[in-house]
């Protein structure tokens, strides 16, 4: 695959993965008690196609970085390996939830009655984000693989992050902001990350425009 192909699927994957988010987020807050089964199982679903579009964009991600600049190679794969396991988490936590919801014949709410994937979604998963951010940022600095904005904002992400890792020590009430499972904690992080995604996302399928003007300036050149 060429470099300007790789760049915009690895920008296109990332832009399915951040509509995704951005359509799940606002349903968790459709109900004030335990929601319907058709609520939890539907913002599941758009969950794990998020995650599985987020899986591409991570690996795309790091084929872009050990072509761009293959002395960095190494945090591209540190971003691919922490990017994965973040989804892998995600994902667990989503099974956990619609397992519950599948098993029992009346509506429950699983951000509180699922009591496994308070640290899963919470301190684990901000962690594990806070280094794929960091290694993301890096590379991206690095290597001038996108805008510096990009990785510079992946920082402030990183940081607001593990901002949010001891949150473990706060309860299980999603409504108190600091929560293992509160609204801060997963709801707003959750929020955050798709909109910056969404930018990231459009930012790298048009740097395949770039990639295709210096070819043909090179080109030009050659002749």
């Amino acid at each position: 695959m060429s470099e300007t192909a790789a760049r915009r699927l690895t920008g296109l994957t990332a832009v399915i993965a951040a509509v995704a988010l951005i359509v799940q987020v606002p349903l968790y807050f459709l109900y004030s008690g335990p929601p319907p089964d058709a609520n939890v199982l539907s913002r599941l679903l758009i969950g794990i196609v998020a995650l599985a579009s987020l899986i591409v964009f991570v690996t795309g991600f790091r084929e872009l970085v050990k072509r761009v600049s293959p002395a960095h190679e190494w945090v591209g794969s540190i971003a691919f390996a922490t990017g994965l396991v973040y989804a892998t988490i995600t994902l667990v936590s989503m099974g956990l939830e619609a397992g519950a919801v599948i098993a029992v014949d009346h509506p429950i709410d699983p951000t509180i009655d699922v009591s496994g994937t308070y640290i899963l979604y919470g301190s684990i998963s901000r962690l594990m984000l806070a280094l794929f951010l960091t290694a993301l940022g890096h590379a991206v600095i690095r290597t001038h693989l996108l805008p510096r904005w990009t990785g510079r904002s992946a920082y402030v992400l990183a940081g607001l992050s593990l901002a949010f890792v001891p949150s473990l020590f706060f309860g299980n009430d999603p409504s108190f902001f600091y929560a293992a499972n509160g609204w801060g904690t997963t709801a707003l992080m959750g929020a955050i990350l798709s909109y910056w995604l969404l930018a990231l996302g459009i930012c790298t399928y048009r740097s395949a425009a770039r990639v295709v003007t210096r070819a043909a300036d090179a080109a030009a050149l050659g002749h």
